[in-house]
């Protein structure tokens, strides 16, 4: 094994747990989370010596991870088939988990780059200027993206609401 592998490697154990939970995040689904992570690790260990070069090696690895579920979700077998079921995790502890069950079926049906805007935003805690990089595109286009996502899980989870009956119990449709 050479340096630049010895020196992958130790970087790929040690951020592999967060490059998997935040594929998780995007796809909601810990199988193609996988795959993500496996894919953004292949295209980081291609371009390691630009990576470990770079000012912030978690931020690019972040980038290739973004840009490849932005990818993988505009090719025409993501749009064909549609994996949907069992939660990735359970919800901590004291989260009120039919809250965290609405908002994951809200973000499941945002736009897929609408859906990384909020990650990148609210899970990875960047700043517009570090999201447009990571995404590709203007800071204005990730405020718009955001500000669209947003009024999109604010009519979901309001919807949600009022499907609910004062009881708390769903109205039962015949």
């Amino acid at each position: 094994m050479t340096r630049r592998d010895d020196d992958f490697a130790e970087y790929a154990a040690a951020r592999m747990l967060a490059l998997q939970r935040l594929a998780v995040l995007l796809c909601q689904d810990s199988h193609r989370a996988d795959d993500l992570v496996q894919a953004a690790i292949t295209k980081l260990y291609l371009h390691w010596p630009k990576a470990k070069a770079a000012s912030d090696i978690d931020a690019y690895a972040r980038t290739i991870l973004i840009r490849e579920f932005l990818h993988e979700r505009g090719t025409s077998w993501a749009r064909r088939v549609t994996l949907s079921g069992q939660l990735p995790d359970r919800p901590a502890v004291g989260h009120d988990r039919d809250a965290a069950i609405d908002m994951q079926a809200a973000l499941a049906t945002l736009p897929p780059r609408q859906h990384a805007t909020l990650v990148l935003r609210f899970y990875c805690d960047l700043s517009v200027e570090q999201a447009a990089l990571a995404l590709g595109c203007s800071p204005g286009t990730v405020k718009s993206q955001t500000a669209k996502a947003l009024a999109s899980l604010r009519r979901s989870l309001e919807a949600d609401t009022s499907a609910t009956t004062s009881s708390g119990r769903p109205h039962e449709h015949a």
